[in-house]
């Protein structure tokens, strides 16, 4: 397990470093990133032997407070920062809270401004849900000649401008295939096959918390039935508690606290008088 200096120079343990994570195809090995928005998704998935996650950026504190090793990615979102000053301070701030590399699908012009800083970032390219009405809904990007020659376009792009990584999101797997062997970054599939260095899922897909799995996701646990257990037994307690109180039944002789008889005569003697 790598140790780093992390971006406050605190000694920190790390699962895998943005060094590792760029050797991945050399090795011919793959890691797992999942999503995580809480202390506890980030600790279950520590101990689950996850390698990496990615939260929203204003979420890394969070995560941090779950897991000191796991490799967090922070993601810089639409909204919020726009300038290229704001993104920076955006990125350096989530850096400070124990972030270890940034993603952001805004503009080449964005992801070069951060990487001449230094700062490890990701690309996001193929289907961008965000950017859906580009493509006419939800749908593989690069089913076409045309489409998969741009797509290319914009991998060299990316990497020119300096990001290490790139989320592959619904890329068919051919064509996934081929792009990789030509890039230099590290490739992330989210829906891309199987053909890339990291394999990403989020976990509300995995643990069975979504209301729709995606078709590229696959379903492992089913958090939806016990959360729904959860919502019913909560109404069932509240409701037996109020019946209770309607017919005087709570509380009972056990759940009261009482003083002696004398005393309460005492008080009662001393209060009438005054």
């Amino acid at each position: 397990m790598p140790q780093i200096l992390d971006y406050n120079g605190q000694e920190a343990d790390r699962t895998v470093s943005v060094s590792s994570i760029r050797a991945l195809r050399r090795s011919g090995s793959q890691l797992a990133q999942v999503t995580a928005s809480t202390a506890e998704e980030a600790a279950a998935a520590e101990t689950a032997g996850i390698e990496m996650v990615v939260c929203m950026a204003g979420s890394v504190t969070s995560l941090r407070e779950g897991s000191k090793r796991v490799f967090i990615t922070a993601a810089i979102d639409f909204d919020g920062a726009v300038r290229l000053d704001e993104l920076l301070s955006t990125a350096f701030e989530a850096l400070s809270q124990g972030a270890d590399a940034v993603i952001t699908a805004r503009r080449i012009e964005v992801v070069r401004h951060l990487a001449e800083e230094d700062i490890p970032v990701m690309g996001h390219l193929g289907f961008v849900p965000k950017k859906s009405t580009l493509y006419g809904g939800i749908r593989a990007v690069g089913k076409t000649t045309e489409e998969a020659t741009a797509l290319w376009k914009q991998f060299q792009r990316l990497e020119d401008a300096g990001a290490f990584a790139v989320e592959c999101e619904l890329i068919p797997e051919n064509l996934m295939s081929e792009i990789k062997r030509r890039t230099g970054m590290t490739t992330i599939s989210l829906g891309s096959g199987p053909d890339a260095d990291v394999m990403f899922l989020f976990t509300s897909d995995i643990c069975g918390e979504s209301t729709r799995v995606p078709r590229h996701a696959r379903t492992y646990g089913d958090l939806a039935k016990l959360y729904a257990q959860i919502a019913e037994e909560r109404v069932n307690a509240l409701s037996a508690f109020r019946a209770d109180v309607a017919e005087k039944r709570f509380p009972d002789e056990t759940e009261v606290v009482r003083i002696d008889g004398g005393i309460v005569k005492s008080f009662v003697e001393a209060v009438d008088a005054s």
